[in-house]
């Protein structure tokens, strides 16, 4: 559900506050890319290698692996961290199987497996992959908005050079 700037104003508690941030970044993400079809989606029409596509399927990969590997300490079919991908940006590569629907969906499912570890942890509970980073819940929500806003940034000038279109 999109978040609204004027619901970031009144928060009540410091992980709403968190929360609501992080789901206003990830929304601005999200609607980027929305409207692309998939062959302009997977363009990087800037200096750099970045695509909007690939852009979602990073913020989906990261998602997954903050909140679910190194905070819950759940193990990941690809077997990420010990299992690391050749090249190690792949997770912004894109291809012709990737798709806008693809990913947004699976971004979609990964915030909500996101939003089910937040909610069973407090702010201060600490990472369970301390072989990764020694951090907490906190840590990982701030380090996930800021993450999220430069993906976002960098999806804003991406879609402007695409079609010209501006704005969250």
């Amino acid at each position: 559900m999109p978040v609204h700037h004027t619901q970031l104003l009144a928060l009540d508690s410091e992980r709403e506050a968190l929360a609501m941030n992080l789901d206003a970044q990830r929304e601005g993400l999200i609607r980027k890319i929305e409207g692309l079809d998939d062959a302009l989606a997977r363009e990087a029409p800037t200096a750099s290698s970045l695509s909007l596509l690939g852009l979602v399927k990073h913020a989906a990969t990261w998602e997954q692996r903050w909140f679910q590997v190194i905070m819950a300490g759940r193990e990941l079919p690809d077997g990420w961290p010990e299992v690391r991908p050749e090249p190690l940006d792949a997770d912004m590569m894109v291809n012709e199987s990737d798709t806008v629907e693809g990913w947004v969906a699976e971004y979609r499912e990964q915030i909500a497996q996101s939003h089910a570890v937040v909610a069973s942890m407090d702010l201060d509970s600490p990472c369970t992959r301390t072989d990764i980073i020694e951090c907490n819940l906190r840590y990982v929500m701030f380090h996930m908005i800021q993450e999220t806003a430069r993906h976002a940034g960098h999806a804003d000038i991406i879609r402007e050079t695409l079609d010209g279109s501006t704005g969250i």
